[in-house]
Order: structure tokens, then sequence, then C-alpha cells
């Protein structure tokens, strides 16, 4: 069976004989046990069978199977950890979806405001862009049916599409007193997961997400900024993980590997030990050692979690920020055959490369820097992060301490932004930065 690793994502014969021929007894009472194990899991599928048949006869209304078995999967994984989870064919394929980075559609960023779509922004050379799609404007209807009523899944459910389809939207916009109607052909639209400018001598690089875009997006990145800024007139790059869920593993070595010349990004480790592997580094630092500032705080899981770990532990760059969510296990994503959907199910944790496991305990940064949070909001960015969750796994021995959740601020407001900037330009110092590489974990 096939099966996909996200972020988050034999024994010696001689031995084995020893055993059996010093000790039966131990190898007999073993498999008695393995038996009595067995039988006694049987007997709890019989009951679960039971359960089952008696809902279907006696419950006061016909329920569905389907939803049954559906529900009692779900029931058991979420009693795993709170990341294990069944997706029925649709999950499934969104997942997939945001994974992959592209999907055809419109080009359009939207949020839900006052029940009605509003346009945040078209993206650029998208077939939104190019209609005169514009940031403020409210879609009110989608192929003539109102989008009153909807939620914004499934408005923009509605907005993907097969690539060379068409739709049509009714939009009002301020200083209009009529609907305009454009009709739009969907085209493959590409998620911009990393985006980046210049800010005076600083490379600003921010990541969103890991998908399979985000390597070739970090390289166009710090080709860009390189091109933009003289090589003697740049003071560093600040790569901004802020508020990053997190995505897929293969993303975040590669995006670790991009400032490292060597040395361990990664380590999973299973429930045995021969399912352990090692993740590391190739030669060529694309940033040519130039200093790196990485922002993190409690939104920053994950995968993002697995870049700050890499590139803190290797003396590479100075972490800035606030704890960090602490996800510290690999998701793989297993599918059920056609139409069945998938599982997704913890398989490993990670550790960084000085061997930390940040499960349920995150990220602490070289420099904390709390953001100023109005009253009114502060209840809403306390957060524990993993640690808060339900059935989370513990973190091998380790305690578990909080994280505070982000909420992005003015730029000019951006106090951990802010302070990279300072410490890059030397305005501002630290002991913590710039960090010693001498000081680096072994290679």
């Amino acid at each position: 069976m096939r099966k996909t690793s996200l972020v988050l994502m034999g024994a010696v014969a001689g031995a084995a004989l020893s055993l059996l021929a010093t000790q039966p007894r131990m190898m007999l009472v073993g498999a008695s046990a393995k038996a009595a194990g067995n039988a006694d899991t049987y007997r709890q599928l019989n009951l679960f069978g039971d359960v089952f048949e008696r809902v279907r006869a006696d419950y006061v209304e016909k329920p569905d199977d389907a939803k049954l078995i559906e529900a009692a999967i779900n029931g058991m994984l979420n009693g795993l950890d709170p990341h294990s989870s069944y997706m029925d064919s649709k999950s499934y394929r969104d997942m997939q979806v945001q994974t992959k980075g592209q999907f055809g559609g419109l080009g359009i960023e939207v949020t839900m405001e006052q029940g009605l779509v509003k346009v945040v922004a078209p993206i650029d050379d998208t077939p939104a862009a190019r209609a005169g799609i514009m940031a403020g404007d409210i879609i009110t209807h989608l192929d003539d049916e109102q989008v009153q009523g909807l939620t914004l899944n499934q408005a923009v459910e509605k907005m993907r599409g097969a690539v060379n389809t068409k739709i049509k939207l009714k939009i009002m916009r301020a200083g209009q007193e009529k609907p305009i109607d454009v009709t739009i052909t969907r085209e493959i639209i590409m998620v911009r997961s990393v985006r980046s400018r210049p800010e005076g001598d600083v490379g600003y690089i921010r990541v969103t997400q890991f998908n399979e875009q985000t390597n070739d997006g970090l390289k166009k990145a710090i080709n860009d900024l390189s091109a933009q800024i003289p090589a003697d007139k740049l003071k560093g790059y600040v790569l901004d993980l802020r508020n990053n869920p997190g995505g897929l593993l293969d993303q975040a070595i590669a995006v670790s590997d991009a400032f490292l010349e060597r040395g361990e990004i990664v380590s999973t480790r299973g429930r045995n030990a021969e399912e352990t592997q090692r993740f590391n580094a190739r030669s060529g630092d694309m940033t040519k050692g130039k200093p790196l500032i990485v922002l993190v705080n409690g939104g920053s899981a994950s995968a993002s979690e697995i870049v700050a770990g890499a590139l803190q532990d290797h003396k590479r760059a100075t972490v800035v920020g606030t704890r960090s969510f602490g996800k510290g296990s690999v998701q793989t994503i297993i599918p059920l055959g056609s139409g069945n959907g998938a599982l997704r199910l913890t398989t490993a944790r990670y550790f960084t490369p000085a061997g930390r496991s940040i499960q349920a305990k995150g990220i602490t940064p070289d420099i904390e820097v709390l953001q100023d949070v109005p009253d009114d909001m502060k209840a809403r960015t306390d957060s524990r992060g993993e640690a808060a969750l339900r059935g989370h796994l513990k973190a091998e021995g380790q305690e578990e301490t909080g994280s505070q959740s982000y909420v992005p601020p003015d730029p000019k407001d951006d106090k951990a932004l802010n302070m990279a900037y300072e410490l890059l330009r030397g305005t501002a110092v630290n002991a913590a930065f710039p960090p010693n590489p001498k000081a680096a974990v072994p290679n």
C-alpha cells in the first residue's frame, strides 16, 4: 500500500537463536501472552459488532450505515492524538490540492464579510487579475447563485474547478451604482507560499506554508533579492515563519539545506529503532553565509519548527520571537483505495540535530520579543500550543511549556521584525546575535 510522508512526515539472528536455546519458557510465555491479547482484541471487535447492529435495529431513526462506520473510524483515530484522522475522498482531494500548491481556479485571495465574499487581492498574472478584479470587490453571485448563505469554503470550492471552464461573477464595487458581471476562464493557479521584498539593505523572506512549490519559491526569492541588493550593501536576511502551520517534510529539509553547508537537518524516529531516518544537508549555502534571523511564534508549527530548530542548533541563524507551537510529530498519509479517502496517521516523532524533541514543548527563541496585543484580544492569544490539545503525544521526558499565538501586527509596530532589522544593521546589540558557529552541533 502506497504511503506519503508529511510533516508533518533484521535484528541479529544469532541472538534470537541463543534466546530460543537457553530460555524456551520465556518464548512460550510470550507466545501465550500474544495469543491472549489477540483473543481479547477479537472479543472487543465482537462487542463493536453487537453495538453496531443494535444501533441499526433500534435507533429512533434509520441511521446511515456508512456514516456510522465513518464516525466509528474517526472516534478510534481521535483517541490516539490530535493529528491522526480519517479523510473522506473530498477531504483527501483538498489535502492533495493544498500540498501540491496548485489548482484550477481564478487567482484571487478572498475572505468572508457580512455573509458575502470580499476580494482581499487578485494574484498577479492570473485570470482574475487580467479580468480587472480589484481588492475590495464584493462577490454577490457565482454563476447566478447567491453567495449569501454559503460558507467561505463552499464559495471557494465553487470558484475552483477544471482548467478552461468558465464561471460568471457578479460584483459590487465601491463607486459603482450597478453590479458588474464578469466571466472568467479558470486556469492553473500556483499557490505562492514564499513572498519576498528588499527592505533597504536587508532581504525579507516570508514562507506561509510548506507545499511542493516552497523550495523553488525560496530559491527564486534569494536570487531576486541578491539581484536587487548589491552584495556589498546586503546586511543579511530575515526568514519569517510566523503563523506558518507546516506542511511537507521534504520541503522543510530543502529550505533548511538552502542555508546550511553540512550536517544533520532532522531525524525521525518511529516505534521501532530500525525506522529511524536521518536527513543531512548538502554543501552550498545559497546566501553565502550572510547573517540570518528566523522569526517564529505560537503559530509556527511542524515543518516551520524543523527549519527553525535545524538553523538554531547549527548556530546558522538567530531565532527571534515567541515560543513555537510544539508539534514534533510526523504524519503519514495512507490512501485507502479508490473512493475511500485516506488515513492520516502519526507514525514518528522528529528530532532536531542536537537530539531535541520539541513535541509539546516548541522551539525557544534565542531572543524573545513579545508583541503588544490589544486588551480585547489577549484572551484569544494565550495558548499552550500543542500542549493544550487533548490527547497530544508526550515529549519523551521533557517538560511541557506554553507558547503565545500570533496576531499579525501593523508593519511599523512589528516588534520582532523591527528587532531583526536593527540586529542586522547593528543599531541593536544582543549576545545571541550573531550566533557562534564554533558552538554548533558537531557534524
